[in-house]
């Protein structure tokens, strides 16, 4: 099988991968460039645990071909924050319990960046709308939507 080099910016950094044509960036990013904060869920579009920013934009990293990504900025949850200097979002989530299990985490932080990168002021209903590709059967959203709202406060 045919195979490309490509090059993709994570988290501000240039890193190179060998891809099949077929590989989505969700594998090449956990595969083969060690990015395993981005969560592996439905592999369909339809959970949100994959979610990272392309150029800007939120995507579900399980649709999108990592051939797609050549030559384009990928931003995921550790490009966001880290643990000795948090993003206001990830202190939020952990300060209104928006946190059960975690593995939605990534990919609702993710998505709500974006949100709040292209609305700093969202109100509720456009919070529950910029999230509405990422599922928790943990939480009710509740926790969630405050989270956020308290982050965009900060912004």
């Amino acid at each position: 099988m045919k195979t490309y080099n490509i090059e993709i910016k994570i988290n501000g950094e240039w890193r190179e991968a060998e891809v099949c044509a077929a590989d989505t960036l969700l594998e090449v990013l956990r595969n083969n460039l060690d990015a395993v904060e981005v969560k592996n869920g439905c592999e369909h579009g339809d959970c949100g645990a994959c979610t990272v920013i392309l150029e800007g934009k939120p995507v579900n990293s399980c649709l999108v071909l990592a051939v797609q990504a050549n030559g384009k900025e990928v931003t995921t949850v550790k490009g966001i924050g880290t643990p000795d200097s948090p993003h206001h979002l990830q202190t939020a989530f952990v300060e209104h319990g928006a946190i059960q299990c975690g593995y939605c985490t990534p990919g609702l932080i993710v998505s709500a960046k974006a949100l709040l990168d292209q609305n700093p002021d969202p109100t509720r209903e456009e919070i529950r709308e910029g999230i509405c590709g990422n599922l928790c059967r943990c939480t009710g959203y509740t926790k969630i939507v405050e989270a956020i709202e308290d982050a965009a406060g900060k912004s």
